[in-house]
């Protein structure tokens, strides 16, 4: 009688024990459900590009999700449009902490370091992320890492990236760009050339192409073609912009 007494109030002491557990579970995924609402509204005024409103609602979430990898990276995010980097990176570090493979945020610490002209540390970054075979868009790192050796001077390698990205994505107007730079920097101004006129077909609204064609055609002497490159940098570029100052003065330079 005694022994299933004693057992009997040992399983009576469990089952308040038990539903404590099963309440603090329910209030934890509660709390997840309610973070994760307000992290995708902050997700929602970021598409909207309401920066402002979607960090608001990111911090908010922060404080019932600290441990949310998507919630860091999209925190990053808002603080880069910003302008606020130093943020960002700390909030890119804590999502890939969280998420070793978590590439996407990898990427974005890269973009911010090379908006901090820290090239070394954005390299390291890209590197990582050129080994990942199931990577989906690699020629974005490949681009970014090219980026870095240009800014470094390192023209060979720039160039050696480049062609990498565009050996996955041969449209890909970054790396078009990025290697119509690198042979203007190099004094191949005709291949410089070649890539602009490829960047300008890839993207017919990316002003600062046509601008750098319209330079690339100068030095080649064909000044009728860059006069049209640049009466097009004018025409797709804001009236009062820096860019479009430089191409009316460019195009009235031309020695015609």
């Amino acid at each position: 009688m005694k022994k299933w007494l004693t057992t009997a109030l040992l399983c009576a002491a469990l089952f308040p024990l038990t539903g404590c557990g099963a309440n603090k579970t329910a209030q934890q995924d509660d709390r997840h459900r309610q973070a994760t609402a307000i992290r995708q509204l902050g997700e929602a005024y970021l598409a909207e590009k309401n920066f402002t409103m979607a960090l608001a609602q990111f911090m908010k979430a922060e404080k019932m999700a600290p441990d949310d990898h998507l919630l860091h990276q999209d925190l990053g995010i808002a603080y880069m449009a910003k302008g606020q980097v130093a943020l960002a990176i700390p909030h890119f570090k804590k999502a890939i902490d969280i998420k070793p493979d978590f590439a996407a945020a990898r990427n974005n610490l890269g973009a911010a370091y090379i908006a901090l002209e820290d090239w070394d540390a954005a390299i390291a970054c890209f590197e990582v992320l050129t080994k990942d075979l199931l990577y989906a868009t690699p020629h974005y790192p490949l681009a970014n890492m090219a980026k870095a050796y240009y800014e470094k001077k390192n023209y060979g390698e720039a160039q050696r990236y480049y062609k990498e990205a565009l050996k996955v994505e041969p449209g890909f107007v970054n790396a078009l760009y990025g290697l119509g730079k690198t042979h203007m920097a190099t004094g191949t101004v005709k291949k410089a050339a070649e890539y602009f006129e490829r960047a300008t077909e890839a993207a017919p609204m990316l002003a600062d192409a046509h601008f750098e064609l319209g330079n690339a055609y100068r030095l080649l002497g064909d000044y009728a073609k860059a006069e049209k490159a640049f009466e097009r940098v004018v025409a797709l570029s804001p009236p009062q912009s820096e860019l479009a100052r430089e191409a009316k003065e460019a195009r009235f330079k031309l020695p015609f």
